[in-house]
């Protein structure tokens, strides 16, 4: 077995996190490819999945979009036949936007293959390993939360860009 010095597993665990993001990245721009949508399309599904229901000012909100490219992601997964939209019984201007039937059942079918691999990997774990991974990826997750927080609130996530693209 190699012997890593702290600051080496630091360095490789680091390295680890960066490379995983870098592939999940890749990863769902295939899949975005594959199935004929963009990543917030994915996500405002993702969203609806989780929620149920929601309004298109909520989606607006939750995905960063304005009023106009909300409708316009609305209008593609409603061509897709991945969403409804129904009028809001507490709002008879307001619409709701729910997952159709089927687009669950849909959409799962599309990760099935990623599904079993993550299953397959995740089953030579033992419980404590298990207990390790999901912590740090826990703490991760709220660690790029909180540095998002921070660019959105007064731009301080660190050193500033040189120019805006």
């Amino acid at each position: 077995m190699t012997n890593f010095t702290n600051i080496d597993l630091k360095k490789r665990a680091l390295n680890a996190v960066r490379d995983y993001g870098v592939q999940l990245t890749q990863f769902r721009s295939a899949m975005n490819e594959w199935v004929g949508l963009n990543a917030t399309d994915m996500e405002c599904l993702r969203l609806l999945f989780a929620k149920g229901v929601s309004t298109p000012s909520e989606l607006a909100r939750q995905t960063g979009l304005t009023s106009g490219a909300t409708t316009a992601m609305l209008d593609r997964l409603e061509k897709a036949g991945l969403i409804e939209r129904r009028p809001n019984p507490d709002d008879r201007r307001g619409t709701l936007v729910v997952p159709e039937k089927s687009s669950a059942k849909k959409a799962a079918s599309w990760f099935e293959s990623a599904r079993k691999a993550q299953e397959e990997l995740m089953a030579q774990f033992s419980e404590e390993d298990l207990e390790i991974i999901a912590d740090a990826f826990e703490r991760f997750a709220k660690l790029w939360e909180q540095e998002r927080e921070k660019i959105r609130k007064d731009g301080q996530g660190g050193s500033q860009p040189h120019q805006r693209l």
